[in-house]
């Protein structure tokens, strides 16, 4: 079960876990994404929704168990603040763009949780939320990302501990990456401008990560299907940095 893997680094993730022999089901928003999902053929159950309604999440929980029983779930779901300085936060619109950017990145993870919480207790399986090198690091996006992302370590590790023993709660953060559909907040008019489409963005994630490398969305997917496993069997409440080294500087 996954929501927002329609491109980027939860559709490379989708991928990694069908070749692995995975049956999946996916929650997308984009109807154009949710048409090439579809053309994965019939492992792949595509439910056409938001991550931040319950309903939504619910309905493609029940597809995701139309194919089995239900073992992980991941969230990629994401939205970003195209690094607005607090002071530049029109107040008009400051209301609207907290509610939004909180409510895509923190409770879709929460309500993706409750939704999947049951199937999981009876699998005793995993779930894998995306958090980011901003959850560790200030100056990866605005004041409203970056409390945002920090405020999903708190979900990751609140959960880890209510839902011990019958579920592992862990997550991936990845750094800057390129090949993703990562947006800006609609609140803000920034949703048509893609994070990706920036001018020399593959060169500024080499300069600043100490690897020197500008990771892709393929580059992350293994840390997602390395938590699933059975490898991982000893871990929960942990965040694997998948950041080109971030951390060391």
């Amino acid at each position: 079960m996954l929501t927002g893997a329609g491109s980027g680094i939860g559709r490379a993730a989708l991928g990694a876990f069908l070749a692995a022999g995975a049956r999946a089901a996916v929650l997308e928003r984009s109807p154009d994404k949710c048409a090439a999902l579809r053309q994965l053929g019939p492992d792949v159950a595509v439910v056409h929704g938001d991550a931040t309604s319950l309903h939504d999440t619910r309905a493609a929980v029940a597809a995701a168990r139309d194919l089995g029983p239900v073992r992980i779930a991941v969230s990629f779901v994401g939205v970003f603040d195209y690094y607005l300085p607090l002071a530049e936060i029109p107040e008009a619109q400051f209301d609207a763009a907290f509610e939004e950017i909180f409510a895509v990145n923190v409770k879709s993870a929460l309500l993706l949780a409750r939704a999947v919480t049951d199937d999981l207790r009876r699998s005793r399986g995993t779930l894998i939320l995306t958090l980011s090198s901003s959850s560790f690091h200030p100056g990866r996006g605005g004041p409203l990302y970056v409390a945002s992302k920090h405020a999903l370590r708190g979900v990751v590790v609140q959960l880890a501990h209510e839902l011990a023993p019958e579920i592992r709660v862990n997550g991936v953060a990845p750094g800057g990456t390129v090949q993703t559909d990562l947006r800006g907040l609609r609140s803000l008019g920034q949703s048509a401008d893609r994070l990706d489409d920036r001018p020399g963005r593959r060169e500024q994630l080499e300069a600043r990560t100490p690897l020197g490398i500008a990771l892709a969305a393929a580059d992350h997917a293994a840390s997602y299907l390395f938590l699933a496993s059975e490898g991982a069997r000893g871990m929960t409440g942990e965040i694997l940095c998948s950041d080109g080294g971030l951390g060391v500087r």
